[in-house]
C-alpha cells in the first residue's frame, strides 16, 4: 500500500458546545456501532480499553494522549488480545468556532502497519474512508440532539 492510502483525515462542524463532543470522543470505539451510536460494555486496564460491541464483537484501544478539550488520541489495536499488536492512530481534534458550534476533526493513520497483505490492508482503509464519513454524521446528529455518550 502507497503512503497516500495510510492517513484518513475528515471533518465536520457540529453544532454543539465543545465540552459536548469532547465527551464522546474521548470514549474510545465510540464510532463501533451499525449507524446509531450505541451503548458498549467497556474494560479498563490502565491505558488500554477494551470495548465489547453487541453486534461487532470486542476492539482493543491504548489512549495516547487527552488534552482536554481540544485534542485526543488512541491506538486501535488490531488484534483485541494482544496489547503489542500493530495499531492504527486515531486522533480527534476539536475548534470551538463558538459557545455552541464546534469543528471536530479525524485523523487515522497506520494502516500500512497492520498485519495482512496490500489487498488486506487496502480493504481496511477503504472501510475506514467510508466509516469516518458515516461516523461523524452520526456524531453530528447525536450530538445536535443534545446527546453525550450512552451511559455505562
Amino acid at each position: 500500500m502507497t503512503s497516500e492510502l495510510d492517513r484518513i483525515e475528515r471533518q465536520i462542524t457540529i453544532d454543539a458546545p465543545a465540552t459536548r463532543v469532547w465527551e464522546l470522543v474521548t470514549e474510545p470505539g465510540w464510532y463501533i456501532n451499525e449507524k446509531q451510536i450505541t451503548e458498549h460494555r467497556l474494560e479498563r486496564d490502565g491505558d488500554l480499553t477494551v470495548v465489547h460491541d453487541p453486534v461487532h464483537g470486542a476492539f482493543t484501544f491504548r489512549t495516547v494522549a487527552l488534552d482536554e478539550p481540544i485534542y485526543a488520541a488512541f491506538r486501535w489495536l488490531s488484534d483485541h488480545t494482544d496489547p503489542d499488536s500493530p495499531s492504527t492512530l486515531v486522533e480527534f481534534r476539536l475548534d470551538a468556532v463558538s459557545d455552541t458550534s464546534t469543528v471536530l476533526s479525524v485523523t487515522e493513520t497506520g494502516f500500512d502497519s497492520l498485519p495482512g497483505d496490500s489487498a488486506e490492508r487496502r480493504a481496511q482503509y477503504e472501510g475506514h474512508v467510508e466509516g469516518w464519513a458515516i461516523e461523524l454524521d452520526l456524531a453530528r446528529t447525536h450530538l445536535e440532539k443534545g446527546k453525550t455518550v450512552a451511559t455505562h
